[in-house]
């Protein structure tokens, strides 16, 4: 699960305000730790044990979220022409970024990274400094007006043309009273019709119930939603199909598993026509 921390917007593409916490559970660092990952802290660590004391198959979920992200980028640019891509909470930089998975496909693809994580915003930019057609901006999931006009994603993006925004869990770290729902909605207003909008989002499940108590503490905590409540941010849209299913469901390219059932993370693509 990835999210974004809470501190003030920054359009600019090299500033860095404040100071990086070591001291509080970062839920990307933790999503990292989920992956094997090493851009991770002690007190990370620690959290993200405890959430798999509660629930040890958020690892897998993780890697299910990773593995639905790279197959809706492999379709979004091999299928549909997609040569944009805005992905919004991206989290830390880890095997197949969109990126590189996009740019295998056509070099030419333009992906802007957006989240306001201070340690993904330096990881990010070291990756990424030597590659022209990918940025990393410093923003916030909840001001997209903010990031819509920003001046960096603005140079990079082309909004009368389409684009996939990506919102790939993220959205079950964005609480009730900070308008998830209106969040989307802005996004959706703001691309031209023939675009994208993806998303991932843990499902309310009892499998999943103990993991919120486990957030607390964090830059951000979890809120589970129903299936219909997943389904209600496509408002607009027309799903691809299969609609907003488990992530192993949405197009597999191999056999589903046993375990695949134990997914409890919801995902889907619309189209805005």
């Amino acid at each position: 699960m990835e999210a974004p921390e809470r501190a003030p917007s920054t359009g600019a593409q090299g500033d860095l305000p404040g100071h990086l916490d070591l001291s509080t559970p970062s839920v990307a660092r933790m999503y990292d730790y989920f992956l094997g990952g090493k851009d991770n802290f002690p007190v990370d660590r620690e959290r993200a044990e405890q959430v798999i004391r509660q629930a040890p198959h958020v690892p897998f979920m993780a890697h299910a979220n990773r593995n639905f992200l790279v197959r809706v980028v492999r379709y979004l640019v091999g299928e549909c022409g997609v040569r944009q891509i805005v992905d919004i909470g991206s989290g830390l930089p880890t095997q197949d970024n969109v990126h590189q998975v996009a740019q295998r496909i056509d070099p030419r693809t333009r992906v802007v990274y957006v989240d306001n994580d201070r340690h993904v915003l330096v990881h990010a930019r070291a990756l990424l400094a030597a590659n022209p057609n990918t940025h990393v901006i410093g923003c916030d999931v909840r001001e997209p007006l903010t990031i819509l006009s920003d001046p960096h994603v603005r140079g990079v993006i082309d909004f009368s043309r389409p684009v996939a925004v990506l919102l790939c869990a993220i959205l079950h770290f964005i609480a009730d009273p900070d308008d998830p729902y209106g969040i989307v909605a802005t996004l959706v207003r703001a691309i031209t019709p023939g675009s994208y909008v993806v998303i991932s989002h843990a499902e309310r499940h009892r499998d999943l119930m103990p993991v919120t108590s486990a957030y607390n503490g964090a830059n951000a905590s979890a809120v589970l939603r129903s299936a219909s409540e997943i389904r209600a941010f496509f408002e607009g849209l027309e799903l691809v199909p299969p609609g907003v299913v488990p992530l192993p469901r949405w197009r597999p390219e191999g056999p589903l598993f046993l375990a695949d059932d134990r997914v409890r993370a919801l995902g889907g693509v619309g189209w805005k026509p």
